[in-house]
């Protein structure tokens, strides 16, 4: 089968593991507050149980490195966040949103992580690495998709529990069609590369500085719409903010594709995009439509950007230690996400408002871009091109 249409089916499992398994909770939370099963705190809190579940999924997701473990969660994440997403239908409260966005989060990070591992070293097989770095503008596609559906929803006056049934409808639409073409583990692994030098200072740093993202980016990402919502009071323009944040993920992920590569190039670039994300941030603080439409362009843009710039930046600096490094910037990556739904509940909490945390993810985005001003030494004798290492010569 061709290796592009692997790919396709690759795109699209994250668009909907982590378009609708992941991020749906954000376009509907407006519909749950409206609707009194939760309150704003409760939603920090529910949305900080789907980043524990990642977190899980994530963890576990490491250590599953025999084909038929990697098949059994990359199949069982896609059918969870199917059946999970179904089972929000009849959802009603606090606990049962808890629990079924936790199981979402450990179902949607399965799929991640395995997509992951097995879509890049398909595309570079067919000398196609590019494309493999396209795949991952399939979350902002579902983004975008799980957006317009919410305004289709908004506009014909539907609630939550509709939404929720035809989230998971087009989930198992999209799980049909890609089933026969999903990529498969080989049948054997090769030895990893031994680990003769790595640069724990640069990867440490690089740690942080996800970890920041984590907690920056969170924020916005989860309560947009609702703060959109408050904003426009309820009507149907508010429902236009999530899509376009989902759009513009996706088109920033081809424009870091396009770039050419330099030895400093991925270093100023990941900070560039920490630094138009605080902005982004800091906009939402205007409190206006135009500040949320700021948000969505400085935020959205590079959302999914800033991911792939991290884990190349993690070649870079180790290239003989990169699962390893992989896990350790993932787990980062999820204590700050995680961290960013609790501060927003305590926000919520003591001031009535998201102001106080969005103010802490802008600083957050800040000091983490200013970690990236003094460049960090790669491995001896190693360079990166194109994400791979190489040798010097």
């Amino acid at each position: 089968m061709s290796p592009l249409i692997r790919l396709l089916a690759s795109f699209i499992a994250l668009m909907m593991a982590m378009g609708i398994g992941r991020f749906a909770l954000t376009p509907q939370m407006p519909h749950l507050l409206s609707e009194g099963q939760i309150d704003l705190t409760a939603a920090g809190l529910i949305a900080a149980a789907n980043y524990l579940g990642y977190f899980v999924g994530a963890l576990d997701a490491m250590f599953s490195r025999r084909p038929a473990q990697v098949r059994q969660r990359l199949l069982g994440g896609l059918w969870l966040c199917v059946l999970l997403t179904l089972a929000s239908f009849w959802a009603n409260g606090f606990w049962s949103h808890l629990l079924l966005r936790f199981g979402t989060g450990v179902a949607s990070a399965w799929v991640l992580v395995m997509i992951t591992a097995l879509s890049q070293p398909l595309a570079a097989a067919a000398g196609r690495p590019r494309l493999g770095a396209l795949v991952f503008a399939g979350p902002g596609l579902g983004i975008f998709l799980t957006g317009l559906l919410a305004l289709g929803s908004n506009l014909l006056g539907q609630t939550s529990a509709t939404l929720w049934l035809v989230y998971a409808g087009v989930a198992l639409a999209m799980l049909l069609g890609i089933l026969p073409f999903l990529p498969h583990p080989p049948a054997t692994r090769a030895a990893a590369p031994i680990a003769v030098s790595s640069n724990h200072q640069g990867i440490a740093r690089l740690s942080v500085i996800y970890g920041l993202y984590g907690l920056g980016y969170i924020i916005p990402a989860t309560f947009l719409s609702q703060m959109a919502n408050t904003q426009f009071h309820g009507q149907w323009q508010a429902d236009l903010f999530w899509p376009c944040f989902g759009l513009a993920s996706a088109v920033g992920v081809v424009l870091v594709s396009l770039r050419r590569h330099s030895p400093n190039g991925t270093r100023h670039w990941l900070m560039v995009t920490l630094w138009l994300q605080a902005a982004g941030v800091f906009a939402c603080l205007l409190g206006s439509g135009t500040g949320l439409a700021l948000g969505v362009m400085l935020c959205g843009t590079p959302f999914l950007a800033c991911m792939q710039l991290v884990m190349q930046r993690s070649r870079e600096l180790a290239p003989h230690a990169t699962q390893r490094n992989a896990g350790l910037l993932t787990a980062c990556f999820a204590v700050g996400q995680l961290a960013g739904p609790l501060l927003a509940a305590l926000s919520s909490h003591f001031s009535g408002g998201l102001q106080p945390a969005l103010i802490v993810a802008g600083s957050g985005l800040l000091i983490a871009g200013s970690l990236l001003l003094r460049p960090v030494r790669t491995a001896r004798g190693l360079c990166a091109i194109d994400g791979e290492p190489t040798v010097q010569r």
